[in-house]
């Protein structure tokens, strides 16, 4: 399957002063995979280590951290030639091994010439450990996401759907296709974008075995909670991971700890959320008072929601297969609209956006508020069903005067009054 995340990849190879890469991402959006397909196609030998499969590579890492000494180590362990810019070296699972980490600090200074990759699916809670060591200014960081709509429609070998989407949303031009495309959005909606769940889905078009695996894929965050984490606070992240459900089916979708458990409060569960934000199982979407750049000035940290990094997940966690979304049965009538959501706070994160949102003293909201790449300030309405008008919409643009709004429904595209209207299944497109 052909991941957005390849194409950086090999900038970063191509990169004159190339650093040591650290790619984040969470458990199971596919790191490894992309990882070695791309040392398959743009090198001459893929050096693999992984750290948590293997204690004997840690001592390696014991010494010193002599990059010249721990190459002819490694390549003595893995019987593979590891020849600068031929060898594309990959350490796995690294947030398992403190030293190793920090020995990418000495291949950026001393061996800039080797091509070194590291992966971990927990690397941003290692990261906020105090002992650990990371090495700041001496790596580049990337992150991964699970798939958006463009790599599920691309995974179904149908790239011309992909680029008919895109010229419909640059030229604002009605869409013949609309009523498909729409099909293949709730399909997305259902299945998500986990790869292995999207891999099956494609190959064998069972939704049973769609729903078996996010459940095992959702068993294998909860056991990492477990593993990474003090046994008393690993209760409160499951409890607040649990409680997402609950938070997003409210009316006001701003995050509540009364929703966790009654008396809940900040204090007790602020961690909690610090450790499923840092895992990458969650994205956050903090309050603004003002919809004026920069937007992080205005950024009002106590009040934020909280979305779950896979729509497809946060199927599974509702229990609504994806069967029944085709069916657009009363189930998924029902929370369609929190799908939607989801879905596009979800895109604008994998896009490079920190997306907020914007509250009028309680009376009025904006879904998301973006920043472009130019400065300005988009405001983003998300609707599930055609009829999309929104007073709060207005309201933001005769305050702020934005250069224009974005409202993203199961509308065709359009742009009328300043506003671009974007079907749900071109959101990957802002």
């Amino acid at each position: 399957m052909e991941r957005k995340v390849e194409k950086k990849l090999l900038e970063w190879k191509n990169r004159k002063n190339r650093l040591p890469l650290v790619l984040q991402g969470a458990r199971q959006v596919g790191k490894t995979y992309s990882l070695l397909k791309f040392g398959k196609n743009y090198f001459k030998h893929i050096a693999y280590f992984n750290f948590e499969s293997s204690t004997e590579l840690h001592r390696i890492f014991d010494r010193n951290l002599t990059p010249s000494r721990i190459i002819r180590e490694l390549s003595a362990y893995s019987a593979v030639p590891v020849v600068p810019e031929d060898t594309l070296i990959v350490f796995d699972e690294i947030q398992t091994c403190e030293r190793a980490l920090t020995s990418l600090k000495y291949f950026a200074e001393e061996a800039s010439q080797y091509c070194v990759v590291a992966a971990g699916s927990l690397l941003g809670i290692a990261i906020k450990r105090s002992h650990y060591s990371f090495p700041v200014g001496k790596v580049e960081l990337m992150t991964m996401f699970p798939m958006d709509m463009e790599e599920f429609l691309r995974a179904q070998k149908k790239d011309e759907a992909v680029s008919l989407i895109r010229e419909c949303y640059s030229t604002d031009t009605f869409c013949n296709l609309h009523d498909t495309f729409m099909d293949e959005y709730r399909k997305f909606t259902g299945v998500g974008g986990m790869p292995q769940v999207v891999g099956e889905y494609v190959e064998s078009g069972d939704y049973n075995l769609v729903v078996a695996l996010q459940k095992n894929i959702t068993d294998a965050h909860v056991a990492d909670m477990a593993k990474y984490a003090e046994p008393a606070e690993t209760v409160r992240i499951l409890a607040a991971y649990n409680s997402i459900p609950a938070q997003l089916a409210k009316e006001n979708k701003k995050f509540q700890y009364k929703t966790i458990r009654t008396g809940a409060r900040a204090t007790m569960y602020a961690s909690a959320l610090e450790w499923l934000v840092a895992s990458a199982t969650v994205n956050k979407c903090v309050k603004i008072s003002q919809g004026l750049a920069p937007l992080k000035l205005y950024a009002d940290d106590s009040s934020f929601k909280i979305y779950l990094a896979d729509t497809g997940l946060l199927c599974s966690k509702y229990g609504i297969p994806p069967a029944v979304i085709l069916n657009e049965s009363h189930a998924w009538q029902s929370v369609k609209g929190i799908l939607a959501e989801n879905s596009v706070a979800n895109v604008l994160t994998s896009g490079g956006y920190a997306p907020c949102y914007w509250e009028s003293q309680g009376k009025a909201e904006v879904d998301f508020v973006i920043q472009n790449h130019k400065g300005e300030v988009i405001p983003i309405e998300v609707k599930s069903s055609e009829h999309a008008r929104s007073k709060s919409l207005q309201q933001f643009v005769t305050r702020y005067k934005p250069p224009l709004s974005i409202r993203v429904s199961e509308k065709n595209f359009g742009f009328e009054n300043r506003i671009k209207s974007v079907p749900l299944y071109a959101s990957f497109c802002i």
